[in-house]
């Protein structure tokens, strides 16, 4: 059974389940598709005798409207610019970390980052880039690593191609492409970035989706695509003709952490959920099931090292260090014009 199936099985089973939160034990949960082992949730509802009720995400932008509806959840997860920006609007609420203890265990790589330097609000979950995911028996690699980014105008690529429909992460490539930081707070950058991807559309006329490019990559449909790298990982394991490259031209360095809403209804269920995803064996459930880079330091080690399920595997672990990565930051301009802009070139 493909991730896609067990994803799609596990989301009917639990969309049978009422969708309310109580505080007699149930817990409301929104994560990202494809995301976390299941036996993380079922074990978690055996061991603390409550129900989970579970709810897919697409991207940040999509999980801020429905918070703004009053809809409420208990624990979401979510990237960080996005909590930085919940975070100043009050809609977080601190950890009870007589309960969050599990903190401990994480690798120093992935606390006390910008928007929450005291993890006070937040704990990670996962973390990642975005890179580029190509098939070698199509695509010259010296050709991929010479070119970054701008191999996405190539037209030998004419529909050929996967880009993840969210418009922090495409006007990233823009950005970096041209040389700018994929935070700019400069419009006249950002059109010059908003040109960049009308031609790039023209040229290769890229299929926008999302979570659909992991089986399709996995199963040869495309020659290349921009992926976060857990999910590249998880293609290239499956398709050993698959390659992963994070451009020298920069990317982005994505950590994305589990937080409570102001108004949750559960919130003491809340922390006891958000310690236990954070434990050695259900981080490690987690990262085996996603292929992404798990926050605690004793499960990289363990899934790195020698018979380790990624043992071998460079694009397991983000690229660290490199001055042209960056982290994305909470950011007007971007936060208000990109989504309209990605509307529009996608038009062209």
């Amino acid at each position: 059974m493909t991730k896609k199936m067990t994803a799609v099985l596990l989301l009917i089973c639990l969309a049978l389940l009422p969708v309310c939160s109580l505080a007699d034990g149930t817990l409301n949960v929104m994560n990202y598709g494809e995301y976390i082992d299941e036996k993380v949730i079922y074990d978690f509802e055996k061991e603390f005798g409550v129900r989970i009720n579970y709810t897919f995400n697409d991207t940040p932008e999509s999980m801020y409207t429905k918070l703004q509806t009053g809809v409420s959840y208990d624990v979401v997860v979510t990237s960080d610019y996005m909590i930085d920006r919940l975070i100043k609007e009050n809609n977080v609420q601190k950890m009870d970390k007589s309960v969050v203890t599990n903190l401990d265990q994480l690798s120093d790589s992935v606390k006390n980052l910008y928007f929450d330097p005291d993890n006070d609000y937040s704990a990670p979950y996962l973390w990642q880039n975005v890179v580029l995911c190509y098939d070698t028996t199509k695509i010259d690699p010296t050709k991929v690593e010479e070119k970054g980014w701008s191999i996405l105008l190539d037209p030998e690529l004419e529909g050929h191609v996967f880009l993840y429909d969210s418009p922090r992460d495409i006007f990233m490539i823009g950005l970096k492409a041209l040389g700018y930081s994929m935070n700019t707070e400069s419009r006249d950058e950002l059109m010059e970035a908003y040109d960049w991807l009308v031609k790039m559309n023209q040229t290769i006329h890229p299929s926008f989706v999302t979570d659909e490019m992991i089986d399709g990559m996995a199963q040869g449909e495309k020659w290349m695509a921009m992926m976060y790298s857990g999910d590249a990982t998880y293609a290239s394991m499956e398709n050993e003709k698959l390659a992963v490259w994070a451009p020298l031209d920069g990317t982005n360095i994505a950590y994305d952490n589990m937080f409570i809403p102001a108004n949750a209804t559960n919130p003491e269920l809340a922390n006891q959920f958000i310690n236990y995803v954070l434990d050695y064996p259900n981080s490690m459930l987690i990262t085996v099931e996603t292929c992404y880079t798990s926050p605690n330091e004793k499960v990289i080690e363990d899934v790195t090292g020698p018979g380790g399920e990624f043992e071998g595997i460079e694009s397991y672990v983000p690229r660290t260090g490199y001055e042209k990565d960056e982290i994305y930051t909470d950011n007007e301009l971007l936060r208000t014009e990109t989504p309209e802009l990605l509307v529009k070139v996608k038009l062209q």
